[in-house]
């Protein structure tokens, strides 16, 4: 018997795992709230296919987009769309940051990130990026861009192809587990499925409680914040110029992007958002921020990085500070070159009831509904191996 299997959320992760199972033969249907594919996270990142330089070596992450990173210039390669390798370049701007330069060098290593260089002669860094300022760096050439929008639509045209549904407008009210089979309920359909596949994202917590899963991991909301430079001015970044990471927390630092479209984008900051799609100050709900201040983690997390949160509220709201966080970089530049705010993005970040962020990827399971509790960046590098993975791993054959 064909087995039915609904997936909750058309982000670039859901409609890989569906196109994975419609190969197989599977009868998929997704599930999506909004009115379009790659509303949220898959739709409003800079377009980066990572090539592991961060990661924890042997972590989920790390195993995960070395393969993700070649399936993705793959499927760009065989669709027709683009994908370019312009290069990163992660700098150590003194010498202070050289100790944790090198540990990104021996994770790079770790992780077989292909082709990386370690330079450490300033005339060496200037003609990779004629403009940058720093003392030491590593160099990813093969660090490439794409859109992940367009690959997500693509995706989804085999899906069809394949014989299975998506779903816009349908937002999941209601998941029941009846004689080994999940009914989910939304306010326009009714579906009785074999198994369930929630990637769910922002909602990922919301839709793990309707099925009663463990309410930890929660969602915190952080929302990245992008400037793009003056038209004029984008020869001041040839690929990618990226900071030495604080390893303390999970985001990367302001960094320069050149676009698979060659717009440059300068960004982003990590501010808590007060709503879970709250991608701007004044999206406000107060449901969401509540259910924030009252998790149990949520103190332990105020009180270890209130100064973090602190700076990157403060360069949110005054342009000046967000400009001397990127001069460091490139000194060239100058106020006038952040030319305009582009959209924001929201990252769903997890966090446990101790106050800790989770780094890997997370995936949890009820019974015959699999849920990917924590799936940030390199999600969306990843997101056919994390296919691939999920399946393998927590898809075993029905009993039915």
């Amino acid at each position: 018997m064909t087995e039915r299997i609904g997936i909750i959320g058309g982000g670039i992760v859901g409609i890989a795992l569906a196109r994975a199972l419609g190969a197989r033969r599977a009868e998929v249907t997704v599930l999506e709230k909004e009115t379009r594919l790659s509303q949220h996270q898959t739709g409003h990142n800079s377009g980066v296919v990572h090539a592991g330089l961060y990661y924890k070596p042997g972590s989920l992450k790390a195993t995960l987009c070395a393969a993700g990173r070649v399936s993705i210039r793959e499927f760009c390669e065989e669709k027709g769309l683009p994908h370019r390798e312009v290069g990163k370049l992660v700098v150590a701007v003194d010498e202070s940051e050289l100790g944790a330069l090198a540990e990104i060098e021996r994770r790079s290593i770790e992780n077989a990130v292909p082709d990386l260089a370690r330079i450490d002669d300033v005339a060496a860094l200037r003609e990779i990026e004629p403009h940058v300022a720093g003392v030491a760096a590593v160099h990813s050439p093969h660090t490439a861009v794409v859109d992940y929008a367009s690959i997500t639509e693509a995706m989804a045209q085999d899906v069809r192809a394949a014989g299975g549904r998506v779903l816009l407008g349908h937002e999941v009210t209601g998941i029941r587990l009846e004689n080994g089979t999940v009914r989910v309920t939304t306010p326009v359909s009714e579906d009785v499925f074999d198994r369930v596949i929630v990637c769910a994202g922002l909602q990922s917590d919301a839709v793990a409680r309707l099925i009663g899963a463990d309410p930890s991991p929660k969602i915190l909301p952080f929302r990245g914040e992008y400037w793009e430079l003056a038209p004029e001015r984008t020869d001041l970044v040839r690929g990618m110029i990226y900071p030495v990471p604080d390893p303390r927390f999970p985001f990367l630092g302001v960094h320069f992007t050149r676009g698979v479209y060659d717009n440059v984008h300068v960004g982003p900051n990590a501010v808590p958002a007060l709503a879970r799609e709250g991608y701007k100050w004044l999206t406000i709900s107060v449901k969401d921020t509540w259910e924030s201040l009252r998790w149990p983690g949520a103190w332990p997390l105020a009180k270890e990085h209130w100064r973090m949160g602190v700076d990157e509220i403060s360069g949110s709201l005054i342009k000046p500070l967000y400009f001397q966080k990127a001069r460091r970089f490139v000194p060239e530049l100058k106020m006038s070159d952040l030319a305009h705010k582009t959209g924001a993005g929201v990252r769903a970040q997890a966090w446990g009831s101790s106050g800790e962020l989770l780094d890997d990827f997370a995936v949890d399971q009820v019974g015959p509904v699999t849920l990917l509790r924590n799936a940030p960046s390199p999600a969306a590098t990843s997101s056919i191996a994390i296919a691939d993975f999920v399946i393998e791993h927590y898809l075993t054959p029905s009993p039915r």
